[in-house]
């Protein structure tokens, strides 16, 4: 029997998609409503034909969204992804899953979804030969890629006739694994870091600069860990088209490396965590042009003079509670170069890419590291996502500072 308060105040919101399996879905708002959550629901214009709307609306005590305007009201898909603690797409069709991962909006739930802030959660439900099929394998990893979680499809009778895999999870199922996730306890809570991202830009003139090829992505993905878990993040990110709509993360946009070395000082004095990841120019033109440099000599010299070296100072100012964490990208003795800015940096751990390594490097979506402690331990770690791998950093950290 549900405990009656199990999840008292939680927020629901939940998306139904044009599947048989959406009969199932007033037993899950029934289940999440007797535990005390509030639930709201979202429906594609083909989820009518599989499930009541008027049922819905009665079992929630919320009116039931389809259409983004209706009776010259206008539903607020940004207000609806910010209000929810978790929003689960149950059951997700074939269809609304390609539409997900290829970020394609032409009806609500989709535009809810691509304006989520919350995690969310995708239950499939499909026939067999779909669940197989190589295109919905290669959505589904998308989906996981941007940090989404699936709740993988089961064996059973399907809706074709067929005995095989594409039943969605069942309600029960559903509601015991969110459960579970919203009353984990989230290990970083109360704690504040900051994150350094993506490259430098040093001008030569108004319109070049010296830069490098970091897209930001990897820190990015440790910001949203980090977010996740809790913490107060404060990303201060070098130019870079990433974008992050977590509400514990707060961006800072930086152009220089100067500017990255300012901003990373102000925040620090009251961060518990920092993770240095942006790539940031060690050296920067020691004049800018005032004007667009004409292309006359054959041989052009600029003077280049060392930008101040931002792991260094707060290895040197950080206090005995600050946790302080490097990155290092090399492509020769990887190991003893890694081990020496472990030293020299005063850093608690230094992240070592290799340039070496398939499948690490700037631009990528993964990346494979190696983290260097403080007190001697090694972590070797195959090559994974950025957010896989931004999952496991975090993991360390959290080891070393609860």
């Amino acid at each position: 029997m549900l405990h009656l308060c199990l999840m008292q105040g939680k927020k629901i919101l939940l998306g139904i998609s044009g599947s048989i399996a959406a009969y199932k879905i007033p037993f899950l708002v029934r289940l999440f409503i007797k535990a005390g959550a509030e639930v709201k629901v979202v429906m594609t214009p083909a989820a009518k034909d599989f499930v009541s709307q008027l049922v819905l609306s009665t079992l929630s005590k919320h009116s039931v969204l389809i259409e983004l305007s209706s009776n010259d009201e206008w539903a607020n898909h940004v207000a609806l992804g910010r209000w929810a603690d978790i929003m689960i797409i149950a059951p997700a069709s074939c269809n609304t899953i390609a539409k997900m991962a290829n970020g394609i909006c032409d009806n609500l739930l989709l535009s809810v979804y691509l304006s989520a802030t919350c995690p969310v959660w995708i239950a499939p439900a499909m026939d067999e030969d779909m669940w197989k099929h190589p295109s919905l394998k290669n959505n589904l990893a998308t989906l996981t890629a941007y940090g989404n979680t699936i709740l993988e499809a089961e064996y059973g009778e399907l809706a074709s006739g067929l005995i095989g895999t594409g039943r969605m999870v069942e309600p029960e199922q559903i509601f015991s694994s969110v459960s579970n996730f919203l009353k984990k306890k989230l290990r970083l809570e109360n704690k504040k870091a900051i994150v350094t991202a993506g490259p430098t830009y040093e001008n030569i003139d108004p319109v070049r600069f010296i830069g490098n090829h970091s897209s930001g992505k990897m820190g990015l993905a440790i910001a949203e860990a980090l977010a996740n878990e809790g913490c107060s993040v404060q990303l201060i990110l070098g130019p870079s088209n990433v974008h992050t709509s977590n509400k514990n993360i707060q961006v800072t946009r930086v152009i220089s490396a100067q500017a990255m070395f300012e901003a990373t000082t102000t925040h620090f004095e009251h961060a518990d965590i920092a993770v240095m990841s942006a790539a940031v120019a060690d050296y920067t033109p020691t004049e800018i042009a005032n004007e667009k440099i004409k292309k006359k000599e054959d041989v052009f010299t600029i003077a280049l003079t060392k930008t101040k070296d931002i792991l260094r100072h707060l290895g040197s100012i950080k206090k005995e509670h600050q946790f302080l964490v490097g990155f290092a990208l090399e492509n020769k003795e990887e190991r003893k170069y890694a081990l020496q800015k472990l030293k020299d940096k005063n850093a608690d751990f230094i992240v070592l890419n290799s340039l070496n390594d398939i499948g690490a490097g700037f631009g990528l979506d993964t990346n494979k590291i190696t983290i260097f402690e403080k007190n001697g331990q090694e972590h070797a770690f195959p090559v994974k996502t950025k957010n896989e791998v931004a999952l496991d950093i975090v993991e360390k950290i959290i080891e070393r500072t609860t």
